[in-house]
């Protein structure tokens, strides 16, 4: 996949695309039909996405608390797998904001992109202060030679359409497997593993430690996951336990990503991880000694064994 963050001076090769266009966080089944409208629709045409980085949110609101599901990194490795060999990430700030939907329209999608077809959820908004809707693109998309799709929103069995916003409730209450069902994928947190106190190796429970700042943080707690190594020797999938939280037990600490990977052995710092969860099991805890912490690491392990097969 060909990553572009600029809308001119593009090689020819990134022209010509049939796009889906949104903000693309998480990635959910929602997002899986607009891109699966662009490929219908002009299936001799590259595969394409047309994104915003950062999220205009982060722009617009930038005291907000982290809300991302996923990252740049995360999401473009999602595209990839999906089948995407085109992303424009766009760079979101005042000159993108500042265009007019029929600026927008002429200069960036069809001159500076040159895309064939645009495809776009049925509630999508574009341009200064929001003000161009599906309607307005399929008109400006007649004039300027590109096709226009809008999906409507995508239900589950008859239950509230999967959103963003529903997946991060679903999350933040510790349902991972609500939220699998709306995104068509498990949640996963992804980045390098860094350097950390190497306390797990000391207590028998060696970890792969991963940062979760800038991102929502999902229920604080302990759970069953499933694990790609993305590169390198031990590149591959796994099992495992991760706790994810502050560590009570060692003082007042940054939250972070802990995993223990089941029947492992070997040296993964820097190595890209994609760690999925897959069941809550419990909540973090302050333990009275060591000897009870490692105790309920014993537990943890059985219980996340158990849930994963």
């Amino acid at each position: 996949m060909h990553i572009h963050r600029a809308w001119t001076g593009l090689p020819a090769s990134a022209r010509g695309a049939t796009v889906a266009m949104g903000n693309f966080d998480g990635i959910h089944r929602g997002h899986r039909a607009v891109l699966d409208a662009a490929r219908a629709a002009r299936p001799d045409a590259p595969l394409g996405v047309v994104t915003f980085e950062p999220h205009p949110r982060q722009v617009f609101a930038p005291d907000s608390p982290p809300f991302r599901l996923m990252d740049a990194t995360a999401r473009a490795n999602r595209l990839s797998r999906l089948g995407v060999s085109q992303l424009f990430e766009l760079p979101f700030g005042p000159v993108l904001a500042g265009l007019t939907p029929e600026a927008f329209a002429r200069d960036v999608l069809a001159h500076g992109l040159g895309v064939v077809h645009v495809s776009i959820g049925a509630d999508f908004r574009f341009g200064h202060k929001r003000a161009g809707d599906a309607a307005v693109l399929a008109d400006l998309g007649r004039q300027l030679g590109f096709g226009v799709t809008a999906v409507p929103l995508s239900g589950l069995a008859g239950d509230e359409p999967a959103s963003s916003t529903a997946i991060r409730e679903a999350l933040a209450e510790g349902r991972p497997r609500d939220a699998e069902r709306m995104l068509g994928h498990w949640h996963r947190i992804e980045g390098p593993v860094l350097h950390g106190e190497k306390r797990g190796r000391e207590l028998g429970y060696p970890t792969a430690n991963m940062s979760v700042a800038d991102r929502l943080l999902p229920k604080l707690g302990v759970y069953a996951v499933l694990v790609e190594v993305l590169g390198g020797p031990h590149r591959g999938s796994y099992r495992g336990v991760a706790s994810l939280g502050v560590r009570p037990m060692f003082g007042d600490n940054a939250p972070n990503l802990e995993t223990y990977i089941f029947d492992f052995s070997g040296d993964l710092y820097g190595a890209e991880l994609s760690v999925a969860l897959v069941e809550y099991l419990r909540p973090e805890q302050k333990f009275d000694s060591l000897d009870a912490l490692i105790a309920q690491m014993r537990e943890d392990e059985a219980r996340a064994r158990k849930v994963l097969g």
